[in-house]
């Protein structure tokens, strides 16, 4: 049998290494493991190709061979690689005879079974078992949607990253998939081995950390691979918030902003900025004006480079964003000290409810703000008990997917009873409790408008304009 294990990041080519490295990846000895990249880059002739990266190479010399999706099927893009039905069968003949498959049968290792091209591949290869690999805190979460009859029989398990140690995945929960952590210690051996690589570019721009205050110097004498660890230094994540419709433009800057206020509050003189590859680079020059402003030294870091990769090499004392993977890997991978900033807004405007990225920063706040210990460390001492952070994420979870994740309503209305006075209610919102009949609803006038708020639009449309304002009227008298 023939393994295809796709990978859209290079981050995702770091955590199926490390799998492969703890004798994790499913099947035999002997198996051939093709690994395939689908760039999932918005502007992948800006980013560059994930093969391009130095340090490649030492990473997946653990698999057969590599092969490029999105340079097959270019000028389209990976995530746009979508056949129809009639054309499935000519792209697994076309696929297994480009890729010299052969008619041997295949598996499986996809990154995920809701978006192309993971889905695309599950359909083409509709006899292929499956195994889902995940490598963010989204894998804490409940499952997006529904699978497909054809799609869920197939699911073998779920291969994850341990990023928080001890909490359980809610993602493909309720088709009881296998899980299998792999070890945070796998990641950081896999990691340290592609930061030990040359990268010309990389090295250049982390010497001049320590320079003068916001200006970028000509960089330091020093061997390839190599650079003098700054004192008190910290590593900003910048996330392009914006494009995930949570904050504005001017928000997001804002938040930079307050990101780099915490460095200096903690102490920090010295900080790399990592931006997101698609933020513009306007806002990237006003946090360098804030930083000369704030006499601290600022060098940005405007690489296609794993973050993972620059704690590896730059070992900064503090890891500070919004509610990045990275932030995760930092403190139980790294065991670097990190800082959420923004996430008491996020939760806020996060929309809607079912918002997969809901859990990442519910479980960054709990971590980083509320300083609710994972479950293998115990809760804090200054946070209620019955408010573990196992606990916190099966009832968010809950809400997120009632109907999927029906199982969990007991442990919901458990965590809900027994932390009620505590700062937990930023986690959840009042309508989805009331529609869900779970405690801390509204009371009962109040219920009315929240349920009457919820009626679809295409049945609000229904009712004649000139009644509208009456049944608010209405509505608003028998709340009182």
């Amino acid at each position: 049998m023939t393994q295809l294990l796709l990978a859209s990041t290079l981050y995702q080519c770091l955590s199926l290494a490390a799998a492969d490295d703890a004798g994790l990846l499913p099947g035999e000895a002997g198996e051939q493991r093709i690994l395939v990249l689908a760039n999932s880059s918005q502007v992948p002739e800006v980013t560059g190709r994930l093969q391009d990266t130095p340090g490649f190479e030492r990473i997946t010399a653990r698999f057969d061979r590599v092969l490029d999706l999105g340079a097959l099927i270019y000028p389209r893009r990976p995530p746009q690689f979508g056949p129809q039905h009639e054309e499935l069968r000519m792209w697994q003949t076309l696929l297994r005879s480009h890729w010299e498959l052969g008619e041997e049968p295949v598996r499986l290792v996809l990154d995920s079974v809701h978006v192309n091209p993971g889905i695309a591949l599950a359909r083409i290869f509709s006899e292929a078992p499956l195994v889902v690999h995940s490598d963010g805190l989204m894998v804490y979460g409940p499952t997006r949607a529904s699978l497909a009859p054809e799609i869920a029989q197939r699911l073998d398990g779920l291969l994850y990253l341990d990023l928080v140690p001890g909490l359980t995945p809610q993602l493909l929960r309720e088709y009881q998939a296998p899980t299998t952590a792999i070890p945070a210690a796998a990641l950081r051996t896999v990691v340290m081995e592609m930061a030990e690589a040359p990268d010309p570019e990389l090295d250049r721009v982390l010497n001049q950390v320590g320079s003068t205050a916001g200006s970028i110097q000509e960089p330091l004498a020093v061997s390839a691979g190599s650079h003098a660890r700054p004192p008190s230094s910290a590593l900003i994540l910048g996330q392009y918030l914006t494009e995930l419709k949570l904050i504005s433009r001017e928000e997001e800057a804002e938040l930079h902003f307050d990101m780099l206020l915490t460095a200096a509050e903690r102490g920090v003189r010295t900080c790399i900025f990592k931006p997101h590859p698609s933020a513009g680079r306007a806002s990237t020059q006003k946090l360098v004006a804030e930083a000369n402003r704030l006499g601290m030294d600022i060098v940005v870091l405007d690489l296609p480079v794993p973050a993972e990769v620059v704690m590896a090499k730059a070992q900064p004392d503090l890891v500070i964003g919004a509610f990045s993977t990275a932030m995760a890997t930092a403190r139980y991978v790294f065991h670097v000290d990190a800082a959420a900033v923004g996430t008491s807004l996020l939760l806020e405007r996060i929309t809607p409810y079912e918002n997969s990225n809901r859990i990442p920063i519910t479980i960054v706040d709990a971590l980083l703000v509320r300083a609710l210990d994972a479950p293998a460390g115990g809760s804090h001492r200054d946070a209620p008990a019955p408010a573990a952070l196992q606990q916190l994420v099966d009832a968010v979870a809950y809400c997120m997917q009632p109907v999927n994740l029906a199982s969990l309503r007991g442990h919901a209305i458990g965590f809900l009873d027994s932390a009620a006075g505590c700062d937990v209610t930023r986690y959840f919102k009042r309508r989805r409790l009331t529609s869900l009949d779970l405690p801390g609803s509204l009371p009962a006038g109040r219920r009315a408008l929240a349920l009457a708020s919820r009626v679809p639009p295409a049945v609000r449309t229904r009712v004649p304009r000139r009644m509208r304002g009456l049944s608010r009227r209405v509505l608003a008298a028998v709340a009182g």
